[in-house]
């Protein structure tokens, strides 16, 4: 079944929810070309394009320049990706193309929330993701450390974690929030190691007292480690 882009630009427009478009505009103010439809309808209009015709789909919307794209449009590309029933390979070659229309935190994060692969194939994404943290693009980064935080967190990784955290040398915003997320939760899941580490780490000063702030805020730890954390601030910088 050949899904046709006008029909799905259509259907896009159709769930538009001005309520919702005002409330993201709120969180990406620098994020223009929106209409306001809901996560959970652009999934459920993802998994069937996936099912009807997703390989066919994303051959075809993913040759589109994102400027004549609406930002609902680019996230539905990133969902199919993710439903789309093909072997880890194609899977991963359509992330390829995907990945450099990614311009804003919201579109990358659920990527990689969709991008289930990585739990499926572990090894194979984790080499493959290795181009990405090692990027000098901004969202390139925040992609491969954002799927980290979603898939790697435990024991095999953790130790491997650190030394890729304390490699990223990037000034973006949304990098060195994703690597203070990434620390923070990895605290949260294993305190003793992370707590090694963040006594001997090389993040920058911003980087380091966000993860001490995201691991302040997090509800999963206990108010006395709360209070050591808080200490560890490096002083004279942004907490």
């Amino acid at each position: 079944m050949n899904t046709k882009l006008q029909d799905i630009r259509e259907e896009i427009e159709l769930l538009a929810d001005e309520k919702y478009r005002e409330f993201q505009s709120r969180l990406l103010p620098d994020v223009k070309d929106f209409v306001g439809v809901r996560l959970p309808q652009l999934r459920k209009m993802a998994k069937r394009i996936a099912k009807q015709d997703g390989e066919g789909y994303l051959n075809r919307t993913l040759c589109q320049k994102p400027e004549e794209e609406l930002y609902e449009e680019i996230m539905l590309q990133g969902m199919v990706i993710g439903y789309i029933d093909k072997s880890i390979s194609d899977i991963l070659s359509f992330a390829e193309r995907f990945i450099p229309k990614i311009d804003n935190w919201s579109v990358c994060d659920s990527f990689c929330s969709g991008l289930k692969c990585a739990a499926k194939y572990p090894q194979e994404t984790w080499e493959w993701l290795q181009k990405y943290v090692h990027s000098d693009t901004e969202f390139d980064i925040r992609f491969g450390v954002v799927m980290l935080l979603n898939y790697y967190i435990n024991e095999h990784y953790i130790r491997d974690l650190f030394s890729i955290f304390d490699e990223i040398n990037h000034d973006g915003y949304y990098v060195k929030m994703a690597v203070a997320w990434a620390v923070s939760i990895c605290y949260v899941k294993y305190p003793e190691d992370t707590m090694e580490y963040l006594k001997k780490n090389r993040l920058d000063d911003f980087t380091y007292n966000k993860a001490l702030q995201k691991i302040v805020e997090s509800h999963s730890v206990k108010e006395e480690e709360k209070g050591i954390i808080k200490k560890m601030k490096r002083e004279g910088h942004v907490y």
